[in-house]
């Protein structure tokens, strides 16, 4: 069945579904996408195009950070001409855990010459549908990412990036804001007085004077990559394979329970495991009952669809929540439309809006963490990804050249679902 259901419904058919989700699974044998992987070290869209190092710096202790992720995120069907791919990156340091700013994402992008800079977009800013060919699906999002395409069967153990069958085309993009319009003036002329200066005139001297005495501030300064040998050790490096996710509505209730999830991210102990069943939060649950039916999986991708959250009262949750005071702060510049109801911050570079595009869940650690010993290691819920939904290129670069712009990431902590510290 093709994935055509969002991955927060709920379907009450009794038959297995595949939604819109992929997943991604780790893998230690070599899988048609050659440039996607958890762990290891970052590899750039080109040789030379390394970004500058301040870009993966942690916040709090300003040393560069270890790479969790790199995807490949062309979605041709969307943005024709764009070369995209993700980074997120984390600061191992103990002193720094659980602190804003040890987590960072990097988008490399490159926009072809011929696309312009600009994706295809419609009188309302958004990317118009695909249409099929009489007697063809129309194609998914999911196709292109990792430069392949998918099965719309459900999950098999044949790599789903090697088959030629397009899924369902996803629903135009809901954040997409329309663009402003510039009112345009005219100046009427009257026969019987002289003509009078505008009243501008003084102020656009001024402006002018300051212009032409003021130099234009010089291209911000980038720091070079550093060698290999000079990065933090890396996590060990796994290939991605990925296939949309299957839901069985009438599998019983999960008896891994979400203190499974926690205790196995961890690596901690679960004698509190009754107590804590007692008073789970709902939210939790849900989250670990969803990955329990997929329990391979270390990420999820939906490109604008809906994150699959750890919890909903922390500040990350409350971002994606609906609230009755979204419709004051959408009016400013530092929040999304209303949409799905996020507050993502919008991308400084451009001002446009952010969607979610992916996220990481607690198996990315246990195969990221597999030759660590102790408990001092990784102990998020989810590391959600939020990019830009124009996929703009930095400032500055030209078309054919690569480019690189920071996205918002937002971390939902274990003790966040859980009420307290461990």
């Amino acid at each position: 069945m093709p994935p055509n259901d969002s991955d927060s419904d709920d379907d009450e058919s009794g038959s297995v579904t595949t939604t819109n989700v992929l997943l991604g699974y780790a893998s230690q044998e070599p899988t048609d996408d050659d440039f996607s992987q958890l762990g290891g070290y970052p590899v750039w869209l080109e040789g030379n195009s390394a970004p500058s190092a301040d870009l993966a710096k942690c916040r709090i202790c300003n040393g560069m950070m270890t790479l969790l992720l790199q995807l490949n995120g062309d979605l041709p069907e969307k943005f024709p001409g764009h070369e995209r791919k993700l980074y997120i990156f984390s600061c191992k340091r103990k002193a720094c855990r659980r602190k804003e700013g040890t987590m960072r994402a990097i988008r490399g992008i490159r926009v072809s010459k011929a696309a312009g800079g600009k994706p295809k977009t419609t009188a309302n800013g958004t990317a118009p549908p695909e249409t099929p060919k009489p007697g063809t699906a129309a194609p998914s999002l999911g196709n292109s990412l990792f430069n392949s395409t998918f099965s719309t069967s459900a999950r098999s153990n044949q790599n789903p990036f090697s088959t030629s069958t397009s899924p369902n085309a996803q629903p135009v993009n809901p954040f997409a804001s329309s663009p402003n319009s510039n009112a345009s003036s005219s100046f009427s002329s009257l026969a019987s007085k002289p003509p009078q200066p505008p009243a501008t005139d003084l102020a656009t001297t001024f402006a002018q004077k300051a212009c032409i005495s003021s130099p234009p501030p010089p291209p911000a300064k980038k720091e070079s990559w550093p060698s290999q040998s000079s990065l933090p050790k890396p996590y060990p490096s796994y290939h991605l394979d990925a296939d949309y996710e299957s839901l069985d509505p009438d599998l019983p209730a999960s008896s891994k329970t979400a203190m499974d999830i926690d205790s196995e991210a961890s690596g901690g102990k679960d004698d509190d495991k009754d107590a804590f069943e007692s008073t789970i939060d709902k939210t939790f649950q849900k989250f670990a009952d969803r990955l329990a039916q997929n329990p391979e999986q270390v990420l999820r991708y939906e490109f604008g669809g809906s994150p699959l959250l750890y919890s909903k009262t922390d500040a990350v949750g409350k971002l994606f929540s609906s609230s009755a005071s979204l419709a004051s702060e959408s009016k400013t510049k530092t929040v999304s439309p209303l949409g799905h109801g996020t507050r993502i911050p919008r991308c400084p570079n451009c001002s446009a809006s952010r969607v979610f595009e992916l996220q990481l869940v607690p198996q990315a650690i246990a195969e990221l963490e597999v030759e660590e010993e102790g408990l001092e290691g990784m102990d998020w819920g989810t590391v959600i990804l939020g990019v830009c939904e124009k996929d703009c290129a930095e400032r500055g670069v030209k078309g054919g050249e690569v480019g690189w712009v920071e996205e918002w990431v937002g971390v939902q902590w274990e003790e966040d679902a859980k009420g307290g510290k461990r």
